[in-house]
């Protein structure tokens, strides 16, 4: 295991990805999302990601280059086509469009179709909170929970994210999986050859499992038993149903290399402009305030601070900006041959007296 500065980091992605033939542009905005997710310590989404998407690049089950098709049904209704491209891309695309139909009539609806893995849904929801938006942001995946009584997967984990400026360079940004955790995490649990905690999944035989192999073939468990059995089945509603996407079982996973079809993912946004509901400085004021009272609730025992979503991320985010990104020996061994195979350098890590 090293320690890597993000620019580096960045800068590989996106030599990589335009080596391949990514329009700059788009590699710049699948770079920053993936770097970002390691600074925020989700490294399920991070850069580890980069190496399977690459493979259906060059194996065209994803497009490189999207033609991406939006519509506007109403003025606060876009419908998306993401002409099968990387999640990340489509939707940043589709993001930038709604913030401005939302600026002008204070709700935007998105609903996208062919698409595939976006990354972490807090991406888009901190895009929307830079420009004064709150954002609900939602998506589909691979089967990965088993209904409620159920021992085969069926549900994706199927995210559901919520952003909330606040005045400041830190938003509120609630984002959660409606399996008890995200579906990347036993795959990079997997890749390092990690057990998994014991009530996080079930194996093929509707039992627990703490193998991430085992739990990889079986099921994950949803959040809140059947509630959150039931938040998937909704999330599958709007991101598979309402936007003419795969869902359930038919959405395809692009680590099955036995696959040949596109993943057919689906997503959904809410962009709301504050100001369209009230004055922004009063907006600001009063959840500050929320913030502020929740703060100061008494602490539990064994507790130093109560923190409101996207704290962790923010703190995280600042203190790896300045001492870099640790990554683990897997991803660093499967990031240097790919580097290697496209002739593509990757990074020297950084050394200890420069961390400290």
């Amino acid at each position: 295991m090293n320690i890597y500065h993000e620019s580096g980091l960045r800068q590989f992605c996106e030599e990589l990805l335009t080596r391949i033939g990514m329009a700059e542009e788009n590699a710049k905005v699948v770079a920053d999302s993936l770097i970002q997710a390691n600074l925020e310590g989700i490294d399920s989404h991070g850069i580890s990601r980069l190496p399977i998407y690459v493979k259906r690049f060059m194996d065209k089950r994803i497009t490189l280059n999207p033609s991406i098709q939006m519509t506007k049904m109403t003025p606060s209704i876009l419908i998306v086509d993401g002409d099968h491209g990387l999640g990340h891309i489509v939707s940043y695309y589709a993001i930038k469009e709604a913030i401005g139909m939302s600026k002008e009539n204070g709700m935007t609806a998105i609903a996208i179709k062919n698409s595939n893995h976006f990354g972490t849904a807090s991406y888009f929801c901190q895009l929307a909170c830079e420009q004064n938006l709150a954002c609900i942001a939602l998506t589909n995946s691979p089967p990965g929970i088993a209904p409620w009584g159920g021992k085969e997967a069926f549900f994706g984990t199927n995210p559901i994210a919520f952003g909330f400026p606040t005045g400041t360079d830190q938003p509120v940004i609630i984002d959660l999986s409606t399996s008890i955790v995200a579906r990347g995490k036993i795959i990079l649990a997997a890749k390092q050859g990690n057990r998994i905690p014991d009530d996080w999944a079930i194996d093929d035989e509707g039992k627990p499992t703490n193998d991430p192999e085992a739990a990889l073939r079986g099921s994950l468990l949803p959040i809140g038993g059947a509630k959150g059995s039931a938040l998937a089945l909704a999330v599958e509603i709007l991101t598979g149903v309402l936007t003419g996407s795969a869902f359930g079982p038919h959405v395809k996973n692009i680590y099955d290399d036995r696959e040949t079809e596109y993943a057919k993912v689906g997503h959904f946004f809410i962009l709301m402009d504050i100001e369209k509901f009230m004055e922004l400085n009063m907006f600001f004021a009063s959840i500050q305030n929320l913030l502020d009272e929740m703060k100061s609730v008494s602490k539990a025992e064994g507790t130093k601070e109560i923190r409101y979503p996207g704290e962790r991320r923010k703190k995280d985010s600042e203190k790896k900006r300045k001492e870099g990104i640790l990554l683990s020996s897997s991803v660093e061994m499967e990031l240097l041959e790919i580097g290697s195979k496209y002739n593509v350098n990757f990074p020297p890590p950084l050394t200890l007296q420069k961390i400290k």
